[in-house]
């Protein structure tokens, strides 16, 4: 058969996904364990989900530093035996700090999985929290956060969050040379103590696994003692909103990075869906409304793009791009321009039918592993979204109408309800 090259294949609109089953097991000492199942490769992926993000922190930076310093040694291994043990197997760690959580993730290959989670065992449970690693960690860090502070684009990401949260918030704190350099380790084995060792977690296994793999599972690590208390948060409320601008000038800067945008809701919120297609048509994917107009156009930006951060308890909307100094009020006018139309004009039907087109091929595209399907479940498992959140995704898109884009416009992004943060100069 010769095929016909100037003839493009066959469209299919995707409406549906299916997705495979999560069972839920339950450990001696409690643990739940659930497990996406699917036999393509030989290799796994277990996650141990920790309730250790900031928001138990009762000192600035001690959950990302007890967390990373967690493979630095135990009694029985220093750090760079813990780092050649895993290598001998191939297996690779990865350790994970958030506001809302932290977690310990491995991955290896199923075969190797009962050489592996003695490893996993001792990091939860004995961590000795070396001086020296800790010293090293710490100048890494300082070194990294002050050469990332002398770009307008992390500057300017810094700037915002604490423009909508505040600078204590958990959602809108960052790290700060200072808080670091006065960090302790018993501030750091404080945390651990307090909101790590011997508490509850989940552990979430993803791969080629079966009740073999879950009994080896148990006999490591369901033996643990498990302490049930609550631990409590320790997030302060969010600040007051003045409204007004903000400007951090830099004279020797070329450039200036554009942050705009608010408070928003998390992904339970009724209008969470229609936001979600609203953003896509404004910033969200590389044909959007601001990439035709700013980057087009215009010529002002390589890129400019919106999106929707979504946490356990809030979440945001932001659009940022980076643009030369005298084209800054420009871009901040052409973007306030594009919203207007949204609010004021229907969207064409076209154009809609093709973000969600583009929408839902990207979904779908993003459960192509039994990893990617793990992380998309962690947003049922650890967020309360409905059992039916996944299944229905694609459903939902397509559900949002010309005059839900146009109301959710005029709601939530109107005239003086984003709040604009400007690093470099206008």
């Amino acid at each position: 058969m010769v095929l016909d090259r100037t003839q493009s294949p066959a469209f299919q609109v995707i409406q549906q996904v299916r997705l495979p089953a999560v069972q839920t097991h339950k450990l001696d000492n409690g643990i739940p364990l659930h497990l996406i199942s699917v036999s393509h490769q030989p290799v796994l992926r277990i996650e141990c989900i920790i309730e250790a993000g900031t928001w138990y922190e009762q000192v600035p930076g001690t959950s990302f530093f007890a967390l990373k310093m967690l493979a630095e040694g135990t009694p029985g291994r220093s750090s760079a035996q813990i780092s050649e043990y895993l290598d001998r197997y191939g297996a690779f760690l990865e350790l994970n700090s958030g506001p809302d959580r932290a977690s310990i993730v491995v991955y290896c290959l199923t075969k190797f999985l009962p050489n592996v989670l003695p490893i996993l065992r001792e990091l939860l449970t004995e961590p000795t929290f070396p001086q020296k690693e800790l010293d090293d960690l710490r100048n890494i860090t300082l070194q990294n956060l002050r050469v990332n502070y002398e770009k307008n684009a992390y500057l300017a990401g810094v700037l915002f969050r604490e423009k909508l949260f505040g600078q204590q918030h958990p959602y809108g704190r960052s790290q700060r040379p200072d808080a670091i350099e006065h960090l302790t380790r018993q501030n750091i084995v404080d945390f651990y103590e307090r909101v790590i060792r011997n508490r509850p977690y989940k552990l979430l296994l993803a791969g080629e696994a079966s009740e073999n793999e879950i009994i080896l599972i148990n006999r490591e690590l369901g033996q643990l003692p498990i302490y049930n208390e609550v631990v409590p948060a320790f997030g302060a409320e969010a600040i007051a909103d003045d409204g007004l601008p903000v400007l951090s000038e830099k004279a020797d800067s070329v450039q200036s990075s554009i942050r705009l945008g608010r408070r928003l809701f998390t992904r339970s919120h009724p209008d969470f869906f229609k936001m979600l297609v609203t953003n896509e048509l404004l910033g969200g994917y590389f044909g959007s409304r601001l990439m035709k107009n700013i980057r087009e156009e215009k010529g002002f930006t390589y890129g400019i793009s919106s999106n929707m951060p979504s946490f356990r308890r809030d979440g945001y909307f932001l659009i940022g791009t980076d643009v030369n100094k005298e084209n800054t009020q420009q871009t901040l006018d052409e973007i306030q321009k594009e919203i207007r139309i949204l609010q004021t004009e229907p969207v064409p039907q076209e154009e809609l039918e093709t973000v969600k087109n583009f929408m839902a091929g990207e979904f779908v595209g993003s459960l192509n592993t039994p990893f990617e399907i793990a992380d998309r479940f962690k947003v049922i498992l650890l967020d309360g979204m409905p059992a039916d959140f996944l299944t229905t995704y694609i459903e939902r898109l397509r559900s949002v109408t010309q005059e839900d884009i146009m109301s959710t416009a005029s709601k939530y992004l109107a005239e003086g309800s984003l709040r604009e943060v400007v690093v470099g100069g206008k």
